[in-house]
């Protein structure tokens, strides 16, 4: 490895991109970012992430951004080929399973066929360089909501003891409804792990949970927790799709995210398949994050309810964090849901104010 290692970084302008480009550039890394505003086109207006890719030319010494779309073959290819980056980070994407239903083949080419491209582009040129992916808990499909569940006042959760600490890298991925964005986000998550086997390349698979952060462009969407606080901030009304508003989701913040890559980078493995959300700790139902937000704003959440839920929801789902902590026990969630919370607050009072 050099003294600068250079890294590439999809989606850089996104959340978790960002996160990514401002940790490993306080690392002594060489960053290179990868982005092309496509979350404003797949989201309009709200989406873009433009802001953010402007912060990080503005803000980080040896960033470099590149204006490429990760469906462009020839693109990709030239781009690796030129850099022979010493780590890869993949963290683009279309991130909305309900938008994918209306975008079928921008959902796929984008999710599938990026990441194909990528990942051949590595074997190519850089076939020893770490290639870190950002899965998603949905290729487990709705099978999660096959899980014994008890109703609390304030939330769902599983009535199974063996779920007691999550849902692990073991639960089964196949005969669900996964959703398209599901299925596409699947086939990546099987081609990383596939090129890791196949041939020898150090991959991993990260299935987030809700991934979040101050830096989140949310969405309706997209971007639970981020959009959720800038409805209560705006005091315009957040939809709630079934389950009573019980539904949970367990948080990460972007930095652990980021740290647990550094982590990955720096002792790889091949085709590993992490679970990587805020765990049981971190969990929260979208009552419960209305009561949190409400707490720190000290504005009243309006809201309304549709019974009918969005396809292939979780009705409970949070990480078992006990395969990776075992394989890096050094890190650890260090920002809890209270703290991302009152950092998300702050950002979005500035950038509303805007």
């Amino acid at each position: 490895m050099s003294s600068t290692p250079r890294i590439l970084v999809t989606g850089s302008s996104g959340l978790i991109g960002s996160e990514v480009s401002v940790f490993f550039s306080a690392q002594g890394c060489e960053l290179h970012g990868v982005d092309n505003n496509q979350r404003a086109v797949f989201f309009g207006p709200q989406g873009d992430t433009r802001w953010n890719e402007s912060r990080l030319r503005t803000q980080l010494s040896g960033f470099h951004h590149h204006e490429l779309d990760i469906r462009d073959r020839t693109g990709v290819l030239t781009l690796v080929e030129d850099l022979r980056p010493e780590c890869i980070i993949h963290t683009a994407a279309q991130p909305s399973h309900d938008r994918a239903a209306a975008i079928p083949f921008d959902d796929f080419d984008t999710n599938a066929t990026g990441t194909l491209n990528l990942l051949e582009a590595a074997r190519r040129f850089c076939p020893e360089a770490p290639f870190i992916h950002m899965s998603t808990n949905k290729v487990y499909g709705d099978r999660p909501n096959t899980i014994a569940l008890r109703e609390l006042e304030t939330r769902w959760d599983y009535a199974d003891p063996a779920y007691e600490s999550g849902i692990s890298e073991d639960f089964s991925i196949d005969q669900s409804k996964h959703s398209l964005f599901g299925a596409s986000k699947l086939a990546s998550d099987i081609l990383v792990q596939e090129y890791g086997r196949y041939f020898g390349m150090p991959t991993c698979c990260l299935r987030g949970g809700c991934l979040t952060g101050p830096n989140h462009s949310g969405v309706e969407l997209h971007g639970f927790l981020s959009y959720l606080v800038k409805c209560n901030l705006e005091e315009r009304p957040y939809t709630v799709f079934g389950y009573g508003g019980k539904q949970v989701r367990d948080n990460i913040h972007s930095l652990d995210v980021a740290r647990f890559m550094w982590a990955f980078f720096q002792k790889p493995r091949t085709a590993e398949v992490y679970n990587l959300g805020g765990g049981k700790d971190n969990s929260c139902s979208i009552m419960e994050a209305f009561a949190l937000v409400e707490r720190l704003t000290g504005k009243k959440q309006i809201w309304n309810y549709q019974e009918t839920p969005r396809i292939g929801d979780h009705i409970c789902y949070y990480s078992d964090l006990g395969k990776l902590r075992g394989h890096y026990p050094d890190w650890g969630i260090s920002v809890s849901l209270q703290e991302t919370l009152r950092e998300m607050v702050e950002a979005w009072d500035r950038r509303l104010d805007r």
